[in-house]
């Protein structure tokens, strides 16, 4: 099983960029000082990974930018981590896919490559996009993505404020819809909040912890599963069980 670290989000309210996460990144890092930055879910991707260097050189940590040329295969190749930030998820895809890296990248992470995402890199761990919260802004060769994990994902998941007056859809609504048309798990990530998973690999035991805290106020934990048939659960701590349901069959 690849290592992972699944944000759902890079930025709380009011903070800096991962100052939430730093102690789950540094502990994933481990003695690497150098990641591999993937900014293709952003606009500008130049000024967004220099945002990211920034951010890691204040824990002494060095960031290399993917470059979306054929270059990008042999970064990969020397990585040490690699990170894919946040942004469209429909435009990370995109790129990735055109560019022939989406099969590179999932192959390097299975064969050991430390992977952190956060929003949109999150969202790729799973098998596909679909559980995605962004507007579709470029139509990629396909949904599929990484499958790091057999479950969907669904960062920034938001709860219902019951004292709205807003009537509309709901991410439950969302989400439950999502269910009727497919039978697979989904699992809802709050801010500030973060999948890890680790093992899986010789005589390591598989295990999955959610992390973080999140920071709506009216959230109940740290996360919640949508599962076909059963109301949704909440869920936090030890998540390892996730990875034994994987897509039914309708």
């Amino acid at each position: 099983m690849p290592e992972l670290l699944l944000f759902s989000n890079s930025v709380n309210h009011g903070r800096g960029f991962l100052d939430h996460a730093w102690e789950a990144v540094e502990a994933f890092l481990g003695e690497r000082d150098e990641v591999v930055f993937v900014p293709f879910a952003g606009g500008d991707r130049p000024a967004y990974t220099r945002r990211v260097a920034d951010a890691f050189a204040t824990r002494g940590l060095r960031v290399r930018g993917l470059p979306a040329t054929g270059e990008a295969h042999a970064v990969l190749a020397g990585a040490q981590a690699v990170f894919v930030g946040g942004g469209n998820t429909f435009r990370l895809v995109d790129t990735l896919q055109r560019l022939d890296l989406m099969a590179a990248l999932r192959d390097a992470v299975g064969a050991g490559l430390p992977y952190m995402g956060s929003s949109a890199g999150t969202n790729i761990a799973a098998p596909t996009l679909r559980t995605t919260n962004d507007m579709p802004i470029v139509e990629p060769p396909s949904f599929e993505t990484l499958g790091l994990v057999p479950f969907q994902i669904n960062p920034h998941y938001l709860d219902a404020d019951p004292a709205s007056t807003h009537q509309g859809e709901t991410r439950e609504t969302r989400l439950t819809e999502f269910l009727e048309a497919n039978d697979v798990d989904v699992l809802g990530l709050r801010e500030g909040t973060h999948l890890r998973v680790s093992g899986g690999r010789g005589e390591r035991p598989l295990h999955a912890h959610i992390g973080g805290s999140a920071v709506q106020p009216q959230a109940p934990g740290p996360a919640i599963v949508f599962r076909r048939g059963v109301p949704p659960f909440e869920v936090s701590g030890d998540v390892t069980d996730l990875f034994a349901f994987a897509t039914r069959e309708l």
